[in-house]
């Protein structure tokens, strides 16, 4: 009986041990990845395309004023990643980046400045600052992207914070900023985006209809099933575009443009390209620019 019996549980033990150990390695293998995940360079990778940007808002200031924009102010800048790519794309290029936040500042020095050449570093100057009080020498273009300016929930304060950016701007000099909107953006919902490394998820947790104020997320699954929960946080104010501007032309610019995304005929989706409209369509989703002029 020990005879027949032996081998087989030494059979079922080894498949077991077998399969503990790759149990333990998943398990392994998932803590490291998600401890070794950047959520800073995760949200650049997948959030971000500052060199379109950087080419897109050079290209309507041209438009716009007939001349070369030279000086750049990203509000609200993070890891300064625009403001890097700016200063990156031509040695006449200056660029002020303006941020609250400490630590994300201290990243994109380490991280961002750091890929740059020595003479574009001298171009690019960071500021932990805040919008509402800063105060910088003119410049040719200033923006505020991502929607970052939708932590002003208050008209009052957006009001002013554009009335300060109005300041802030040359004699001729152009505020770019960007907005999403249609009705899919008052939806409670997730949306996933898989970037083969990871997938991205845009989860919109919450909607108060009267205040118009919202609560969203950004998450990060990875490939053996480790996520990275809240990775980012917005507790904002949904702006629909006639209050911006309005907003704007109560700060005193003279003159709103909106730049909205074409749809491409075959899938339905945006087609990333931007032109100056007066009149859009019922989408379930939109992005569009604003560029306001003094």
């Amino acid at each position: 009986m020990v005879s027949v019996t032996m081998p087989i549980d030494c059979r079922f033990w080894g498949l077991f041990m077998r399969s503990a150990r790759r149990t333990n390695f998943t398990r392994r293998r998932a803590v490291n990845l998600v401890e070794r995940a950047d959520r800073y360079d995760l949200y650049q990778k997948s959030v971000q395309d500052v060199v379109w940007e950087m080419q897109f808002v050079e290209q309507v200031f041209r438009e716009r004023r007939g001349r070369a924009p030279l000086r750049l102010r990203e509000d609200f800048c993070g890891t300064a990643l625009a403001a890097c790519e700016w200063v990156r794309r031509d040695r006449r290029h200056e660029a002020i980046g303006v941020d609250l936040d400490a630590v994300v500042l201290a990243w994109g020095r380490q991280h961002n400045l750091t890929k740059l050449t020595p003479s574009a570093v001298k171009r690019l100057t960071l500021l932990e600052a805040d919008v509402l009080t800063v105060d910088t020498p003119p410049v040719d273009l200033l923006l505020a992207f991502n929607f970052s300016y939708w932590v002003f929930k208050q008209r009052a304060t957006l009001r002013k914070y554009f009335h300060r950016v109005r300041r802030s701007l040359a004699a001729d000099g152009v505020f770019m900023l960007d907005a999403y909107g249609g009705y899919d953006a008052f939806r409670q919902m997730r949306e996933r985006q898989d970037f083969g490394r990871y997938i991205y998820i845009w989860e919109q947790a919450e909607y108060e209809p009267i205040s118009g104020t919202a609560t969203c997320h950004i998450h990060f699954v990875f490939p053996d099933g480790s996520r990275l929960k809240r990775a980012f946080s917005y507790h904002w104010r949904l702006w629909t575009l006639p209050e911006l501007r309005e907003l704007l032309l109560e700060a005193g610019f003279a003159n709103v443009i909106v730049y909205l995304e074409g749809t491409d005929k075959k899938t339905g989706e945006g087609n990333a390209v931007f032109a100056p409209t007066e009149r859009g369509e019922a989408d379930a989703a939109w992005i569009a620019y604003l560029v306001a002029e003094p």
